[in-house]
């Protein structure tokens, strides 16, 4: 069975909130989280929080701080989720990722092990992401 982030084609498990996302599904049965019609939507708006919520809203411009709001230590083992998202990222969890638009390969690394934290490796469609990198820039 597929993990839970991939049947909601949400692979940042974005909890539900007011938000009115593009691409929401039509049924949203899941109770903590939102639903998307394709896994790109997901992405996209993934990609939307970090980039433009996290980094350009709220300021939050290492894996750390980000991290420390994505999975708040009373939902998650954040500092297992902190060093296991810097590993995988090969980017120290203090170093600034850098300004999304002259460093996308760094944040689209970050959303993939991000995604592979909340669903594991075997189930993610990387060119879903990347098409969800594109309707987020464009």
């Amino acid at each position: 069975m597929l993990p839970r982030g991939i049947r909601n084609n949400n692979p940042l498990n974005i909890r539900r909130s007011k938000d009115q996302w593009k691409g929401l599904a039509e049924a949203q049965t899941d109770r903590a989280f939102v639903q998307f019609k394709t896994l790109e939507y997901g992405w996209r708006a993934a990609f939307y929080l970090l980039t433009r919520t996290y980094y350009h809203k709220y300021r939050l411009y290492t894996i750390r701080t980000i991290i420390r709001r994505w999975a708040p230590s009373n939902e998650n083992d954040t500092n297992a989720y902190i060093a296991n998202v810097s590993k995988l990222t090969g980017i120290d969890p203090d170093e600034p990722i850098g300004i999304p638009s002259e460093s996308p390969t760094r944040w689209i690394a970050l959303g993939a092990a991000m995604a592979i934290q909340e669903n594991g490796s075997n189930s993610l469609d990387y060119f879903a992401m990347l098409r969800g990198w594109e309707m987020c820039r464009g």
